[in-house]
């Protein structure tokens, strides 16, 4: 993000809009460029266009359409945060309708950080912005119930949990469980009694040792793992003061 020109002290989130459809493009420029904090950088009408763009304007947020002509959202997706270095990605915001759900997996593990309904009202579209700007997961509601739905269809087995999460602490386990269940950081605080900064910089420390971009990355992991059970309640009782 740049340094807002309004007392140097601001901060802008500079957004390319990329969708086949130039009412869309058009209705969510005007929303965001009215905007203080938001400057829309550029505009995209397919996948192949949006990996050229953000190469060239190097957008803080990107909103992706999943369906486009000449190169699809999932595949634009990929080139744009394979290209570049770590501490420059842009965010991915993906654009979905009900019927697109079947893209919510592949779009995780892309690398998008969220999910916004094409029918989201202004409000919405602002807010799911900065969130993944600031470095938060965002998915539509409806998308979360069906994404756990799907899961919750999976037969209810715990496996062995891979290697991968043995660098955790138990703190952090139960941290990513947490997570995988739904809950804000000020929720695991007030279940763990810890300070919300403390959780920050646990989920902070997950995120890094799993290789992960955001909370929608670790919410799947948790699952695929089998750390959390689809259709099991967190358990609040058991956890202990720090």
């Amino acid at each position: 993000m740049t340094a807002g020109a309004s007392g140097g002290c601001g901060v802008t989130i500079r957004c390319l809009i990329a969708d086949d459809q130039a009412v869309v493009r058009e209705g969510f420029a005007a929303i965001l460029g009215s905007q203080p904090g938001l400057l829309v950088v550029g505009q995209a009408a397919d996948g192949a266009d949006a990996v050229r763009r953000a190469r060239q304007l190097e957008p803080d947020v990107v909103l992706m359409d999943v369906r486009m002509p000449v190169m699809d959202g999932l595949q634009a997706t990929r080139q744009i945060l394979s290209a570049a270095p770590i501490p420059a990605r842009p965010r991915v915001l993906m654009l979905t309708t009900f019927d697109l759900d079947e893209y919510v997996y592949e779009a995780l593990r892309s690398g998008a950080s969220g999910f916004l309904l094409k029918d989201a009202t202004a409000a919405e579209l602002i807010h799911a912005v900065r969130v993944v700007a600031a470095g938060d997961a965002l998915l539509a509601p409806s998308v979360t119930r069906r994404l756990i739905a799907d899961f919750a269809r999976q037969p209810r087995q715990r496996p062995p949990l891979p290697p991968t999460l043995a660098a955790l602490t138990p703190r952090e386990t139960e941290v990513l469980q947490l997570i995988a269940h739904g809950l804000s950081n000020t929720e695991i605080s007030n279940i763990l009694v810890i300070a919300e900064q403390t959780t920050k910089t646990h989920v902070g420390r997950i995120l890094a040792k799993l290789g992960l971009r955001d909370r929608a990355q670790a919410v799947v992991l948790a699952y695929e793992t089998g750390l959390v059970i689809p259709g099991e309640v967190a358990e609040t009782h058991h956890y202990r003061q720090e």
